[in-house]
C-alpha cells in the first residue's frame, strides 16, 4: 500500500500537506536516498529524510497516542508564519508547544492577530480552500481616508497575482479603517488589493476565522479550541 509524500508527510505532524509540497518543489526530500518530486509516493519501510534528516526523528508520531492539537493564537507583529526553524522569529518556536505543530495558512509578518495551528496536517487544505467557503474577517487601518468608490472596488475584486481576487465584504469602520471579509488567502491580498487603489495599510488584524473569533486574546496567547468551535470548522466526517 502507498501513500502520497505530501500526506505521509503531513500525517507525522512535521508540517502541513502545502509546506510538504513547497519542500517537495524545493527538492529538499529524499525517499530512500532519492530526491522525490511532488506526486511522488512511499510505502512501509520507505525512508524519508527532509534536509538530510530522517522525518521520524523531528516528527510526533501517531503511536504516541495523543489528541491532535488545535489552538488559535493572537499573532503579534514580528512572528513569520513558518516552520523553518532557521529562520528567527518562527511561529512554531514562538508558540513553543510540547507537540510538532504548524500554522493553518499564513498571517503576514508585519500582520497580527488570529492564527489556527495544529497537528493534524489532513485538514489544513480543506480550511484554506477557497471553495470551501471559510470566511476571513480583518481590520485595516489605511493611509487616508476611506472613500465609497474604495470600498465598491475592493468589494468587486482586484487583479492582483494575475488573477482577480473572489468578490468580498467591505464596510467602513472609521474615516482611515475598515472592515473586509475575505474566502481566500493570497499573499499579502489585502495590502495589494489596497494598493492597487492608491491606498497603503498602515495596521492589519484579523479578528475571525469561519466560527472562531480572536475575541479577549491579547497579543501572544494562545488557547486551545473548542470541541463546539472544531465541529463548527471541520467537516464532520473529520475526527479530532
Amino acid at each position: 500500500m502507498t501513500t502520497r509524500l505530501n500526506k505521509h508527510i503531513a500525517e507525522t505532524g512535521f508540517c502541513s500537506r502545502r509546506e510538504a509540497d513547497r519542500l517537495l518543489g524545493a527538492r529538499r526530500v529524499t525517499v530512500n536516498g532519492v530526491v522525490a518530486g511532488t506526486g511522488a509516493v512511499v510505502g512501509e519501510g520507505d525512508e524519508v529524510r527532509v534536509d538530510g534528516q530522517p522525518l521520524r526523528a523531528r516528527a510526533v508520531q501517531k503511536s504516541t497516542g495523543r489528541k491532535h492539537v488545535y489552538i488559535a493564537l493572537n499573532k503579534p507583529v514580528g512572528v513569520t508564519c513558518t516552520t523553518e526553524s532557521a529562520v528567527k522569529g518562527n511561529i512554531v518556536d514562538f508558540v513553543g508547544h510540547e507537540q510538532r505543530i504548524f500554522p493553518i495558512g499564513r498571517l503576514d509578518k508585519d500582520s497580527e492577530g488570529l492564527i489556527l495551528l495544529t497537528s493534524n496536517g489532513d485538514i489544513v487544505n480543506q480550511i484554506l480552500r477557497a471553495e470551501n467557503g471559510h470566511q476571513k474577517e480583518y481590520l485595516v487601518a489605511v493611509n487616508k481616508p476611506v472613500t465609497d468608490e474604495f470600498l465598491r472596488g475592493m468589494a468587486r475584486g482586484v487583479r492582483i497575482h494575475e488573477q482577480t481576487t473572489l468578490p468580498c465584504r467591505a464596510t467602513r469602520i472609521a474615516k482611515f479603517g475598515f472592515r473586509i471579509v475575505l474566502q481566500q488567502g493570497l499573499n499579502r491580498q489585502i495590502r495589494l488589493m489596497a494598493a492597487a487603489f492608491g491606498y497603503r495599510v498602515t495596521q492589519l488584524r484579523r479578528v475571525r476565522i469561519d466560527n472562531i473569533k480572536l475575541g479577549a486574546l491579547k497579543p501572544g496567547q494562545w488557547r486551545n479550541l473548542t470541541e463546539q468551535e472544531l465541529r463548527g470548522l471541520l467537516p464532520q466526517q473529520q475526527q479530532f
